[in-house]
């Protein structure tokens, strides 16, 4: 059954992660102060990451579906550039608000080829959220919303992955979830490429360190889809109960790392809610208070369930 109020749990804690992710590109930052309990001050600004998730929320919880025209339509109208958007993406955002079709404008871009980015990835989970314990519809879903943006099968299945696996980690809250299940949860929607080649790596990786994870893996330095949603789907299966240890991998980790974090943490707090009960740790509530406000047109979003 579809659960708006897990999805804006998931929702929660992508904008968190992206927020404090992003925190770690300012000079002086200190991991060891963060695994200290001592954060950055706040407020945490989020990036195009959280902006992009909200719309496919928003979305989603309108219509329950997506509506490829229309989820073109707003992230075009809500790009704001100084969120960090690369510079691809202003492009083809930048055309569809112009009046170019979307189909033309993404699928010009890099030769033609489409975007293999991880853009499709980081802002998808609250879709596969609502649509917990349905895979199927998250992945159809998943896939729409990406191609608004990226047509490039490696950028379809990254999206593709981290809606299925968020989807299997909301049908799982309040029940145990091994990390190899999850990762096996996404192994029907896999095509061959790198981002599936590097999804399976992970699974052989489960029970290694953050570092060599992210050395065979990526990090999304490269902000490519295959150097990106493997380990995000590695850290998310290996903290899945815990969030504050999952988001600090993802800094621990370096890279892209307000996108792995948002990735990561859209799956994890599909699981774990906001809070602390029994053995999960969800989304601390200084966190959420340190983060910026979501945008303001979100202003009739659900309030998070516990």
């Amino acid at each position: 059954m579809p659960n708006i109020e897990i999805a804006f749990d998931s929702l929660q804690g992508l904008s968190v992660g992206d927020a404090l992710g992003a925190q770690f590109f300012v000079p002086g930052r200190s991991l060891s102060n963060l695994l200290a309990g001592q954060p950055p001050a706040p407020p945490w600004q989020w990036t195009d990451d959280t902006e992009m998730a909200c719309s496919v929320y928003s979305e989603i919880r309108d219509r329950s579906h997506i509506d490829r025209d229309a989820l073109a339509a707003v992230f075009a109208d809500r790009c704001e550039p100084y969120r960090g958007y690369g510079a691809g993406s202003v492009v083809v955002l930048h055309e569809i608000r112009d009046g170019r079709p979307w189909i033309d404008a993404a699928g010009a871009a890099f030769g033609g080829r489409g975007s293999w980015g991880n853009g499709a990835a980081m802002r998808v989970a609250p879709l596969g959220a609502y649509f917990a314990g349905d895979s199927d519809r998250a992945a159809t879903q998943a896939a729409l919303s990406a191609e608004v943006t990226h047509r490039h099968p490696e950028a379809i299945i990254g999206a593709m992955a981290v809606a299925v696996a968020t989807s299997h980690a909301a049908a799982t809250r309040g029940k145990t979830c091994a990390p190899d299940e999850l990762l096996d949860s996404v192994e029907p929607y896999l095509v061959d490429g790198r981002t599936a080649t590097g999804i399976h790596r992970a699974r052989k990786l489960l029970g290694r360190s953050v570092v060599e994870a992210a050395y065979e893996l990526g990090n999304g330095a490269q902000v490519s889809a295959q150097d990106t949603v493997p380990f995000t789907l590695w850290t998310a299966a290996t903290f899945l109960t815990d969030y504050p240890a999952a988001i600090t991998a993802c800094i621990e980790a370096g890279g892209d790392a307000d996108t792995t974090a948002a990735i990561v943490g859209g799956i994890v707090a599909a699981h774990t809610g906001i809070g602390n009960r029994d053995s999960i740790r969800g989304i601390p509530d200084s966190w959420l208070a340190a983060r910026e406000p979501l945008p303001a047109w979100l202003t009739d979003s659900p309030k998070p369930s516990s």
